[in-house]
């Protein structure tokens, strides 16, 4: 495409951007279970009304924006509330890579200004830690030690052989809470005990869980400790666009205490501009994201994040029941919104694409190769259609019927 001559009407232009859409998958309706996370109408009209109001502002200028400035500080605020960091400290970021990356630059820092090595750094995480981990050692030149996770059927990470990975050289040990691809929280006490003894920073990757564990566990989930009551753990990263249900592209990343904090921000006054300071790896940061995390936090508010989050696990103990009566395994033991599965007659790249023939739009495990869902308050009301199709679909593969070949791809 090139750019016209002459500028075209909004509305020709508008009408061409919902007309190109049609071909997208139809995550409104709840069939799709990755990407997205839906909660509803009321709260995707928060979140375009509150982004919109502070779509101009830029998160690089607090004292131009004041507002912003304090709207950041309320939802670390809050952040740390919830995950029992009282008097850490946080920044919002671009989404769970950026965040994971701050942190990797913080503990490097830190090691570096606490006498380690300069150099020949390592990061030791379970394989089932997320691929940002391995994006962000390769921008920094440090090794990732993947170690694999417990053979026993439970898919949690294994501290022992984590333990035995480590070194001189090792400046992080990563647990997750929960890991995406069998939504399995790690033992994160366990790699605590190894983090103290061996005085290493500990990360809990609480992308996916950060804004979901606590509500689930005052709703009654058995959630292990994962947070900063983890005496160990030095940062955690958790998404406010999962399922904090704020727009894209907003996280967090969070430290147990200002001192640790100081560790991550880029200062400079060494050039011919002025000085500058930034907190994340971003320059400007979209004002509207910070906005629409602060409306959405404060629209639904303890109470109704507990009634999301309620929604969410009881459509997953529906599919997992679902699932397993139809003869699928379901993978270690899931307790908040991921569940991944497999049937041991019929290959889950031919039952993905069965399903996605049938509209549905998910996503896949390859070790084991399995079906995997991230699911959303929506999927409340879809439930049983989904598990309609799935049985469809899987007498189907079972019986040779090929749908046609759709390309399977990581989410």
């Amino acid at each position: 495409m090139q750019m016209p001559e002459e500028g075209r009407g909004w509305d020709e232009v508008r009408a061409e951007m919902i007309a190109r859409g049609g071909g997208d998958v139809d995550w409104r309706s709840g069939k799709t279970a990755v990407y997205v996370f839906n909660a509803g109408e009321d709260i995707h009209h928060v979140q375009h009304d509150a982004y919109g109001l502070y779509m101009a502002e830029n998160g690089l200028g607090p004292l131009a924006f004041p507002s912003l400035a304090q709207m950041e500080k309320d939802v670390i605020g809050m952040a740390l509330g919830l995950l029992h960091g009282e008097g850490g400290a946080g920044a919002i970021t671009s989404g769970g890579t950026d965040s994971i990356t701050m942190a990797i630059k913080t503990a490097r820092d830190f090691a570096r200004a606490n006498g380690k090595q300069r150099t020949g750094h390592n990061i030791v995480i379970p394989r089932s830690g997320h691929l940002a981990f391995h994006k962000a050692a390769l921008m920094m030149d440090i090794e990732i030690r993947s170690v694999p996770v417990k053979d026993d059927g439970s898919y949690e990470a294994d501290p022992a052989a984590m333990e035995a990975a480590m070194d001189a050289g090792t400046i992080m040990l990563v647990g997750s809470a929960p890991q995406f691809p069998h939504g399995i929280i790690d033992p994160i006490e366990a790699l605590g005990e190894i983090a103290a003894r061996r005085d290493v920073w500990l990360h809990v990757d609480a992308c996916v869980g950060g804004y979901f564990a606590p509500f689930a566990r005052m709703n009654g989930v058995a959630v292990p400790a994962f947070d900063f009551e983890v005496p160990a753990v030095k940062s955690m990263s958790a998404d406010l666009h999962k399922y904090g249900y704020c727009a894209k592209g907003a996280s967090t990343v969070l430290f147990r205490s200002e001192a640790l904090y100081k560790h991550m921000p880029f200062s400079l006054r060494d050039w011919s501009g002025a000085p500058m300071k930034t907190p994340t790896l971003a320059g400007t940061r979209p004002g509207g994201a910070i906005s629409a995390a602060w409306a959405v936090m404060n629209v639904l508010g303890v109470a109704g994040y507990r009634e999301k989050q309620g929604l969410v696990c009881g459509a997953r103990e529906k599919i997992e029941a679902g699932v397993k009566a139809l003869g699928f395994d379901v993978l270690g033991r899931p307790m908040l919104g991921l569940i991944a599965f497999r049937h041991p007659e019929a290959d889950a790249l031919a039952l993905y694409a069965a399903m996605r023939a049938r509209g549905w739009f998910t996503s896949f495990t390859s070790e084991p190769p399995s079906l995997h869902l991230m699911l959303s308050p929506k999927h409340a009301e879809v439930a049983d259609a989904y598990l309609a199709d799935l049985g469809a679909a899987l007498a189907d593969v079972k019986a040779g019927v090929k749908a046609e070949r759709v390309e399977a791809r990581y989410s």
